[in-house]
């Protein structure tokens, strides 16, 4: 069968794929269709032809999938933030599995690999400790809201409508932060629109208001206001502050982060603290740490808990242990194995990321961690620490196959790979297959109503 871009189609989708997109096979042929479910009938328009596969666009639900529930947002068909929400959590589960074999078998060519059950997170809805929405000068319509005339089409502070840089749907109500939050969010919804300065326009760059970053602490209930501005301007951003602090007592920090530069995102170019702190405290088991504005902190707390807690286990420390972390970022690991190892060594290439993990270490009274600041195939050849044990947190690229040659040389006896990409996990796996064992893969679960997964290895030199 013949599907060429624009010609519309109907489809039966069968199965989910790594990304979220549902697929449909006419003919062995696979097309890829966003917002569909296993067992939907659809009527879709091809928007994408390539030789091995195709992209369509949602037209109409023909039938619905008996998986198929009623999202309990109301924004959900249209985000990009919880694409599975129409999906039960106990199905979600399942396919993030399946994802994780996948990857290894398909692109590791890794057979027979242990992978155990997802551990869900703790909490499905309110989880996320860090919220970032954006300021636009122009929402974006749905449907329904095109027909209303009542509707007004000027500002918008929300989340973007997938595979859009300037679209921004108006959110009200976020269900995967806590509801203090969208009070919050609101209120600084109101104090902009009354403000007299402008939203951002992401084609002109012109506009002051840029961005709302919400931070919040599981652990002592304080939550962290970062407004992103074009310029600095005290006299509007003061009295937000001073609203703000006043409403909710549990807001004790609120900055200004300020960026001119055209790029779509939230780091200003410089900070400043408008009132309250520079930082909130948050804990990690035993451990306190200190957030600032643009740190990065794991955004399911109780799902790093459980996440830290397996990487302790597979490291089976007895207290005698010299542990090598790459990737350390802030310390969090490093810092939450510091209790049973004799001595963690952390590498992380950003230099903010190392002195927050210094003052971390500092906060906690831990005298067994150092920190490298440095590309780790520069950086790890120059320390020759003794490493018992190695753990492997990399971003979603992966590790670089000079640090592979590192690391297999080095030859830890014992590596834990901590992943957010099964895709990379799986190909690095496969270069270190050489010279390790992989015992087991626990894919741990702490961004639900996405397709994304965090998966712990236990890799054992052989």
């Amino acid at each position: 069968m013949a599907f060429q871009k624009g010609k519309t189609t109907e489809l039966e989708i069968i199965d989910l794929a790594f990304g979220g997109m549902g697929i449909a096979k006419p003919d062995g042929f696979p097309i890829f269709v966003d917002r569909t479910l296993p067992g939907d009938k659809v009527r879709v328009r091809i928007t994408r032809k390539k030789k091995n596969y195709a992209e369509g666009g949602l037209l109409e639900l023909i039938e619905s999938s008996p998986l198929r529930q009623k999202a309990p947002c109301s924004y959900a068909g249209n985000c990009g933030g919880c694409r599975w929400q129409a999906l039960p959590y106990s199905e979600q589960l399942k396919y993030k599995k399946q994802h994780v074999i996948d990857s290894l078998e398909h692109i590791g060519l890794l057979k027979g690999i242990l992978v155990k059950d997802v551990i869900p997170s703790e909490n499905i809805f309110g989880f996320r400790n860090k919220m970032e929405f954006s300021c636009s000068d122009r929402r974006w319509l749905s449907p329904e809201e095109l027909a209303n005339i009542e509707i007004k089409k000027d500002f918008g502070l929300g989340l973007h409508v997938p595979g859009t840089f300037d679209k921004i749907i108006d959110i009200e109500k976020c269900l995967i932060q806590p509801d203090i939050g969208n009070q919050i969010l609101n209120d600084i919804r109101i104090y902009i629109k009354e403000s007299g300065l402008p939203a951002y326009n992401f084609k002109s760059h012109e506009g002051f208001w840029r961005f709302v970053m919400l931070r919040n602490s599981a652990a002592f209930g304080t939550w962290m206001v970062n407004i992103v501005t074009k310029q600095e301007n005290d006299n509007i951003l003061t009295p937000l502050a001073h609203k703000l602090m006043n409403k909710y007592p549990q807001i004790t920090s609120v900055i200004n982060n300020i960026t001119s530069k055209k790029a779509s995102i939230s780091v200003g170019e410089y900070e400043k603290v408008i009132a309250g702190e520079n930082s909130i405290k948050e804990k990690l088991g035993d451990f306190t740490f200190e957030i600032s504005a643009n740190s990065f902190f794991q955004t399911n707390t109780k799902g790093a808990e459980t996440l830290y807690s397996l990487v302790s286990k597979y490291a089976d420390l007895s207290g005698s242990e010299h542990v090598l972390d790459l990737y350390s970022g802030t310390g969090t690991i490093p810092i939450w194995l510091s209790k049973d190892a004799k001595q963690v060594t952390g590498i992380e290439i950003v230099e903010s990321a190392v002195q927050d993990a210094n003052k971390n270490a500092a906060l906690n009274s831990i005298q067994n961690c150092s920190f490298h600041v440095g590309d780790i195939k520069d950086v790890l050849p120059s320390i020759h620490k003794q490493c018992d044990v190695m753990i492997i947190d990399p971003p979603r690229v992966g590790m670089h196959k000079d640090v592979v040659e590192q690391v297999i040389a080095l030859a830890p006896k014992k590596i834990v790979y901590v992943s957010c990409n099964p895709a990379t996990l799986a190909r690095d796996i496969s270069m270190l297959q050489s010279q390790y064992k992989v015992v087991e893969v626990q894919p741990v679960d702490m961004f639900p109503h996405t397709f994304h997964i965090e998966s712990v290895a236990l890799l054992e030199l052989v």
